[in-house]
């Protein structure tokens, strides 16, 4: 599944002009999965996924899947992590990265993005 020249643009527009204001409000010791989430450096979800049910995630990106019942999607947490780690296992054809296999985020980070989007 790729995805079309307009969902990209429409994706990089919204991550400039909502993402950047996100950095904002990291938290300079321990950040929480939110902000992980968040941060353009790190997680970056909302580049390509909007978090319906966190009223302050603002995204207009649809290159991935709405990050919602998450629960009913990924009963085992441990399946949403692995999703997490390494997307190309279950598709090769993603353009999610693999934020664990290529050291993007720590293991610690991951599982508070997977704490985060639990609640939804």
């Amino acid at each position: 599944m790729g995805c079309s020249r307009k969902s990209f643009a429409r994706a990089a527009t919204a991550l400039f002009t909502l993402g950047l204001p996100c950095l904002q409000g990291l938290s300079a010791g321990n950040p929480s999965g939110q902000e992980i989430a968040r941060d353009v450096y790190k997680g970056n979800c909302l580049a390509c996924h909007r978090i319906p049910g966190d009223p302050s995630a603002v995204s207009l990106a649809d290159i991935g899947p709405p990050l919602i019942h998450i629960r009913e999607r990924f009963p085992d947490r441990s399946a949403l992590r692995s999703q997490l780690w390494d997307p190309m296992v279950r598709n090769p054809k993603t353009v999610m990265p693999p934020f664990g296999k290529h050291k993007i985020l720590t293991e610690e980070e991951i599982d508070l993005i997977v704490d985060y989007l639990y609640q939804y």
